[in-house]
């Protein structure tokens, strides 16, 4: 446990972050994953739509910081390709 004053406020400070973290996340792997999906079932219209949402989310997390731009930027690139090689 933390002892002085100013280790109590940063873990406070990391309990917090870490919610948002969290969600980022979760939001973050859930659209991924739907796009995955709907490319090996075929259906690059309904994957095409959320493709604009995992964009979104990938572009939250790296304004603030959860990843680094250039992180975001290759995970839009990867999504993107896969979505167009889809059948």
């Amino acid at each position: 446990m933390p002892i002085t004053s100013s280790a109590k406020k940063a873990l406070r400070s990391s309990k917090r972050k870490r919610v948002f973290n969290v969600r980022r996340r979760d939001e973050i792997g859930a659209v991924t994953k739907d796009i995955k999906k709907l490319v090996t079932a075929g259906k690059k219209a309904d994957a095409l739509k959320l493709l604009s949402q995992a964009y979104k989310q990938l572009d939250k997390a790296a304004k603030t910081g959860y990843i680094k731009k250039n992180a975001a930027s290759r995970k839009k690139s990867r999504l993107a390709t896969l979505v167009k090689k889809a059948k």
